[in-house]
C-alpha cells in the first residue's frame, strides 16, 4: 500500500514546463445599456475592447480565420447583466445554413458560442449559444459532461446583413454564479461554426491532443463593483388532461410550482411541489428476454435539469423514483371470487428538492431529496363486495448526497451516498462510494477509479456489499491506451437507487486506440481502436468469459462518416447470469460478431444513416442479423421529416424460459424477430413555436418452436418433454403530436395529443398485417392535455412592483 500511494504522488507532482498562452479582453462599464437588437448601432459598443483573429479548433487546429470571415466580438457589462455584441463577416451570408430547431438543438446551421466561467478555475464553463436563426441553447459543461438540460433565461436578437449576420446577447447575473468581489477576473473563450464546411473557430487557441476544453479560456477583466443578484424564480404551472381508456373517460386538472432560490453567490435550491409530469415523453419501450432490467432514459425536466453533479459513479438513477411499484399486484394471485378494482401502475411522486453548486475552490456539493406517496392495490371480493387494501409500494424518501473536489485543472475526487428509507418493516438501502480520477498537469495521463459499498436492510438482517475499479492510461496525443481491473463482489446491490446490471465478478480489461487530429489527404478524421476483457467469478474464481474487439471510424472530406466493428470471444463462456438461479451457469459457444455503418452528410437536404449487424456462435446454427436505415429529408428551414427502420431477425436462439418447483431450469431454442418503425417530424413557425410529431411502433414476435431442454448442472442442455406454450406476440404503440410556444422568456404552453397501445399475448405466427389488425382490437388510450408554465423572476417582479 505504500508503494501505491509513492507511485500515485510521483504520477500527480508533475513540473509544468509551458503555459499555454491565454489572451486577455477589457470588459467596459456602461450606464446605460445596448438595445438587444441585433444591431451594433448603440453607442455603447464603439470604443469597447475587441476580441478578434480566431483560429480553428476543428478539423484542423490554430489555422488562422479568414479576412471575409472574420469575427469580432465586444463585451460590456453594468449593474444587471453582461452583454456581448458580435459582428459574424462573411462573404456569402446567402448560402449560410438556416434550418429551424427548438431550444438547446441544433440544426444544420451556423452558430456562434459564448462559454463563460466566472470562478476562472479552468474546469467549469457556463455556456450561450446563440444560432443564425435566432434560437438560443445553453448548457453546463466540465471535463466529464456538457448538459444541455440546463437552462437559464436571458436574451439575445440577430440580424443577417450583406457582409455576415450579428448577434447581440444579454445575459443577466442571475444567470450565472459567481463571488462577491469588488474586481473580478473571468475565464472567456467564443466559439464560431460553420455548418457548410463544419469548421469550428475560437478566440482562445485549444490544443485539441491534451487536456479538457475549458482549461484553454481566455481572461476577462474590467468587471467591477458589481453584486451577485438575489437569484429567485417561481415557474407555476396549471395543467389539464382529457384521458381515454378502453371506453372509460376522465378528466383532471392540476397545477403545480417549480421554485430556484440561490442560497449563497455558489449553491441553487431547486424545489418542485405537486410536480405534473404528463406530458413527458414515452420511452421506446423493449421486449427483453435477457436476465437484466432495460434502463431506460430519464425525460422528466426536473430530474434532467442540474442533475450532473449527481450523476457520478452510476449510483443515482432517477428513474428509480415514481416508477412503478416494487409490489405492483399479478392479477396471477386472484382467486376465483376476486378482481381487480384498482391497481396503480406508477407511484406518485408529493415533491422532490435538490441544493447544488461549487464553490471558487472547487469543491462542488449536492442535496437530493424526493418523497413519494403510499401506493395501494384495491381487491374485490365479490362474494362479500368487500375491498381489501395491499400495500404494493410504501410511503419513501430518497436521498443523494454528494461532495466533489476538483483540482489541478482536470482532477477530482469524491464522495457519494444515497439511501432509500421505506415506511414499515420493508426493505431500506444504503450506499456509498467514493471515485477519484487524478490526472497530471501535462493532461497526458490518469488514474481513475472508485471504491463503493452498499448495504441492504430486509426482514432484521443487514447485507453489505462491495464494489472496486481502478485504470490508468494515457488519453492525450494520437496514441491513447488504458488498462484497468474491477472487482464487484455477490453481495453489492445498489439498484433501490442507483442502476447495476451484475454482480459478483471480476474483471480485466484495457484498450488501445490510434486517432489523428488533422485532415489527411482523405479524411478530416480517423480512430483505430482495440479492446479486450477477461471476467471471473468473485465468489469462487471460476472463470466466465473473455471479450476482444477492433473498430475503425472515420470521415472523410466530403462529409460522408463510416465505421466498421469486429468482436468476439476465443473458446466457450460460462454464463452465470442467464439460468437467473445461484451458483447455476450456461455453457454457450464462442461468437464472432460483425458490425458496419454509414452516415451522409446532414447538412444536405437529404441524409441517411445505416447500419448492418451479424452475429454468429461458432460451431453452431446460431445467427442474428440486424439492419437499421433512417432516412431524413429537410423540405425546407423550418420543415423535416425524419424516418427509421429497424430490422433483426435470429434463429436458434437458446435462453432461459421457465424454472419448475423441482428446482429444473428450463431453456428454450427460439426463433426471434423485432421490427421498428418510427417518425418523427417538425414543423417550426418560428424558433418560439413549432408542431412536432412523435410515431414508433414496436414489434417482436418470439416462437419456440416446441423445442425446449433441461439445464444440467454441467452448464450443457439436454432435451426434455416440456411442452408449455412460452410463445410471445410483444406491441408497442406511440404517437405524440404537440405544439409549444415559448410566449414569454423561461414561459411555455404546451399542447399534447397523445395515443398508445400496448398489447403482449402468444399470437407469434401473426404476419405484419395481421399483427396490426390484431394491435387495433386492443383497448386503446387517448390523451389530450394542455399546460401553461409561466417563469416569475424576483429581480424582475421587484421593478414590477417599484413601478406601481
Amino acid at each position: 500500500m505504500k508503494n501505491f500511494f509513492l507511485i500515485l504522488s510521483l504520477f500527480c507532482i508533475v513540473t509544468i514546463t509551458a503555459q499555454e498562452t491565454k489572451k486577455k479582453l477589457l470588459a467596459k462599464r456602461v450606464s446605460n445599456p445596448p438595445k438587444i437588437d441585433g444591431i451594433l448601432n448603440d453607442d455603447v459598443w464603439k470604443d469597447a475592447d475587441v476580441a478578434k483573429d480566431f483560429v480553428m479548433f476543428r478539423p484542423s487546429s490554430g489555422t488562422p480565420e479568414e479576412k471575409n470571415k472574420r469575427t469580432e466580438v465586444k463585451v460590456v457589462y453594468d449593474d444587471d447583466a453582461i452583454y456581448f455584441g458580435a459582428y459574424l463577416y462573411d462573404d456569402k451570408p446567402n448560402e449560410i445554413p438556416k434550418e429551424f430547431a427548438n431550444r438547446d438543438n441544433f440544426a444544420s446551421v451556423d452558430w456562434f458560442g459564448v462559454m463563460i466561467n466566472p470562478n476562472n478555475d479552468s474546469q467549469n464553463d457556463t455556456e450561450f449559444f446563440v444560432q443564425v436563426t435566432g434560437n438560443q441553447a445553453d448548457a453546463k459543461s466540465n471535463a466529464f459532461n456538457e448538459d444541455f438540460s440546463w437552462s437559464a433565461v436571458w436574451d439575445s436578437e440577430v440580424s443577417v446583413l450583406r457582409d455576415g449576420w450579428v448577434v447581440e446577447i444579454k445575459i443577466p447575473y442571475s444567470a450565472l454564479r459567481f463571488s462577491n468581489q469588488e474586481v473580478q477576473t473571468w475565464g472567456l473563450n467564443f466559439h464560431r461554426h460553420f455548418r457548410n464546411t463544419r469548421e469550428q473557430f475560437t478566440w482562445n487557441y485549444i490544443d485539441r491532443t491534451k487536456g479538457i476544453i475549458q482549461q484553454y479560456a481566455g481572461t476577462l477583466s474590467g468587471i467591477e463593483n458589481i453584486q451577485p443578484p438575489t437569484r429567485l424564480s417561481f415557474s407555476p404551472y396549471a395543467s389539464s388532461a382529457f384521458n381515454s381508456y378502453d371506453g372509460e373517460n376522465s378528466f383532471n386538472n392540476s397545477i403545480g410550482l417549480d421554485v430556484k432560490y440561490g442560497i449563497s453567490e455558489s449553491f441553487t435550491l431547486d424545489a418542485t411541489l405537486i410536480p405534473d409530469f404528463g406530458q413527458t415523453a414515452f420511452d421506446d419501450i423493449v421486449l427483453n428476454l435477457g436476465p437484466f432490467e432495460e434502463q431506460y432514459q430519464e425525460q422528466r425536466p426536473f430530474f434532467t435539469e442540474g442533475t450532473e453533479l449527481f450523476s457520478k459513479g452510476d449510483m443515482f438513477y432517477s428513474r428509480r423514483i415514481g416508477n412503478a411499484p416494487v409490489n405492483y399486484f399479478d392479477e396471477a394471485t386472484l382467486t376465483e371470487n376476486e378482481e381487480i378494482v384498482d391497481n396503480p401502475y406508477k407511484v406518485n411522486m408529493l415533491n422532490a428538492v435538490k441544493v447544488s453548486g461549487r464553490t471558487k475552490g472547487g469543491l462542488g456539493i449536492g442535496v437530493f431529496n424526493a418523497i413519494t406517496e403510499k401506493t395501494e392495490a384495491k381487491i374485490k371480493d365479490l362474494s362479500t363486495e368487500e375491498i381489501k387494501r395491499i400495500v404494493t409500494e410504501p410511503l419513501a424518501n430518497y436521498n443523494v448526497i454528494i461532495l466533489d473536489q476538483q483540482f489541478n485543472k482536470n482532477s477530482s475526487v469524491s464522495l457519494i451516498n444515497t439511501s432509500v428509507l421505506r415506511e414499515g418493516k420493508v426493505r431500506d438501502a444504503n450506499a456509498t462510494g467514493l471515485l477519484y480520477t487524478l490526472v497530471n498537469k501535462k493532461n497526458t495521463h490518469y488514474i481513475d477509479g472508485s471504491v463503493k459499498t452498499s448495504s441492504i436492510i430486509e426482514n432484521n438482517e443487514k447485507t453489505n456489499g462491495y464494489f472496486f475499479d481502478t485504470s490508468m492510461g494515457k488519453f492525450a496525443g494520437k496514441i491513447q491506451y488504458e488498462a484497468g481491473y474491477r472487482m464487484v463482489d455477490e453481495k453489492f446491490e445498489i439498484n433501490d437507487l442507483g442502476f447495476q446490471n451484475r454482480n459478483n465478478y471480476q474483471r480485466y480489461y484495457g484498450n488501445f486506440s490510434y486517432r489523428i487530429f488533422e485532415p489527411t489527404k482523405n479524411f478530416i478524421r480517423y480512430r483505430f481502436n482495440t479492446w479486450g476483457n477477461i471476467s471471473y467469478r468473485k465468489s469462487d474464481g471460476a472463470y466466465m468469459d473473455n471479450r476482444i474487439g477492433i473498430n475503425f471510424n472515420a470521415t472523410t472530406l466530403k462529409q460522408l462518416s463510416f465505421g466498421v466493428n469486429i468482436n468476439g470471444n476465443i473458446g466457450k463462456t460460462y454464463d452465470y447470469y442467464e439460468p437467473r438461479v445461484e451458483d447455476r451457469y450456461y455453457t454457450d459457444s464462442p461468437r464472432l460478431n460483425f458490425n458496419g455503418w454509414l452516415s451522409t452528410d446532414f447538412s444536405k437536404k437529404f441524409a441517411f444513416e445505416t447500419s448492418v449487424f451479424h452475429g454468429i456462435r461458432i460451431g453452431e446454427s446460431r445467427i442474428y442479423t440486424e439492419f437499421d436505415f433512417s432516412p431524413r429529408y429537410r423540405f425546407n428551414d423550418k420543415f423535416n421529416v425524419s424516418y427509421g427502420l429497424n430490422m433483426g431477425a435470429g434463429k436458434n436462439s437458446k435462453g432461459w424460459v421457465n424454472e419448475l418447483e423441482d428446482g429444473t431450469i428450463i431453456f428454450g431454442n427460439r426463433t426471434v424477430k423485432n421490427i421498428t418503425n418510427s417518425i418523427s417530424g417538425r414543423y417550426n413557425f418560428s424558433v418560439k413555436s413549432g408542431l412536432a410529431l412523435t410515431f414508433r411502433h414496436y414489434w417482436s414476435p418470439i416462437e419456440y418452436d416446441n423445442e425446449f431442454y433441461n439445464l444440467e448442472q454441467n452448464g450443457e442442455l439436454s432435451p426434455n418433454t416440456y411442452s408449455e406454450n412460452h410463445d410471445i406476440n410483444f406491441n408497442s404503440w406511440n404517437l405524440d403530436l404537440s405544439y409549444s410556444w415559448q410566449f414569454a422568456p423561461g414561459s411555455q404552453l404546451v399542447a399534447l395529443y397523445r395515443n398508445a397501445i400496448f398489447n403482449e399475448d402468444t399470437n407469434s405466427d401473426l404476419n405484419f398485417n395481421e399483427n396490426l389488425t390484431n394491435l387495433f382490437e386492443q383497448p386503446k388510450q387517448h390523451n389530450v392535455s394542455l399546460k401553461l408554465i409561466y417563469y416569475i423572476d424576483y429581480n424582475n417582479m421587484k421593478g414590477w412592483l417599484g413601478k406601481s
